[in-house]
């Protein structure tokens, strides 16, 4: 191979860089037509080599031992076949954090963190006041002393304390938010490290998903605050009915009709359950919508990710619904109809 990137790092016994393996990597990438080539080819050597990517830039001359040059070739013949990266190296990036991932469930997406945006925004303008504690009884009066003065004389003594419940500050109620088709409980997990005294229900149909997620929630320290269960929908929140502060749901979503046109990174390796929504891409998108009032609290926020085909049909739903008010479709950052928000009336 030459510095131009022709040859294979696997079949010859020139000294590969780690410049040289960038070169040849991201333009194999390229010529395959993937997305984000260069971005690719850093995380899979970044990856193979156990480091950051940083530093394959202030040691690019590092020579790469036989054993990683065999690894990474493996792995770039995986993602020439669309195998995504992300899969590859069992990691994927979620509103700053860095989550587990792997075939039990989506890869975290950008266009997903809005439906964490608009709950930490929420939150921090609207709170729930919590009832103050019952203050303890007071005490007897003591008995008069020859230094009282008459009730009828004005007194100058100190005046009457302020009484605890006036003094102490206003308190709040913890958030109480689920997480609807949680798949890797990124959603959930980035709430909880940015709502430190928020409470999560999690939940997802698939056992292996909900075992990835309960990974993620442990590996970033909430796993004590993530409730995890295992079921269809909303049925694992039955015992929740009017005590939500918010509902997020990100289902399976994608209409029968544009199944073809998804990416084979996408169709050929993520979980076909957690992405097709049935013809009309609303088989999940609706039961979410219309079963939602009965488990928010009034003025609880309802917000579904779905397909933008489909944005219209389930605001006029939403529009349609008891119990919910102010129905709006959110824009992602290409300009998409991304997610559904409403609110619980009341």
């Amino acid at each position: 191979m030459t510095a131009s990137g022709q040859g294979n790092p696997g079949q010859n016994t020139d000294v590969w860089t780690t410049r040289r393996l960038l070169g040849w990597t991201s333009d194999a990438f390229a010529r395959r037509g993937l997305d984000s080539p260069r971005l690719m080819a850093e995380v899979l050597l970044a990856h193979t080599i156990g480091c950051d990517r940083l530093r394959l830039y202030t040691d690019p001359d590092r020579p790469t031992p036989p054993p990683e040059l065999a690894t990474l070739r493996a792995l770039v013949a995986r993602a020439l076949r669309h195998e995504p990266v992300q899969y590859l190296t069992g990691e994927a990036w979620f509103f700053g954090l860095p989550m587990h991932a792997d075939r039990r469930a989506l890869i975290p997406r950008p266009c997903t963190e809005m439906l964490v945006e608009t709950v930490l925004q929420r939150f921090r303008l609207t709170t729930t006041p919590v009832p103050p504690a019952p203050e303890p009884p007071a005490p007897e009066p003591a008995e008069p002393t020859l230094s009282a003065l008459p009730a009828d004389e004005p007194s100058h003594a100190t005046p009457t304390p302020t009484p605890a419940a006036a003094r102490r500050p206003q308190q709040h109620a913890p958030a109480l938010i689920a997480d609807v088709c949680t798949g890797s409980g990124c959603v959930a997990v980035a709430i909880a490290r940015h709502m430190p005294a928020a409470r999560l229900v999690a939940t997802d149909i698939s056992p292996g998903a909900i075992e990835l997620a309960r990974a993620n929630a442990q590996r970033h320290g909430v796993g004590a605050r993530v409730d995890l269960r295992t079921g269809d929908l909303l049925e694992p929140l039955a015992d929740l009915a009017g005590s939500l502060d918010a509902l997020l749901s990100n289902p399976p979503y994608i209409p029968d009709s544009e199944w073809g046109d998804v990416p084979p990174n996408v169709r050929d390796h993520e979980p076909e359950l957690a992405l097709r929504g049935g013809a009309d891409g609303l088989r999940f998108v609706l039961p979410v919508l219309r079963g939602a009032p009965r488990l928010l609290r009034p003025g609880g926020l309802l917000m579904i990710e779905l397909a933008a085909a489909t944005a219209a049909q389930a605001l006029a739903a939403a529009t349609l619904t008891p119990g919910l008010t102010d129905p709006r479709v959110l824009k992602d950052l290409d300009g998409l109809d991304r997610v559904l928000t409403a609110t619980r009336a009341g």
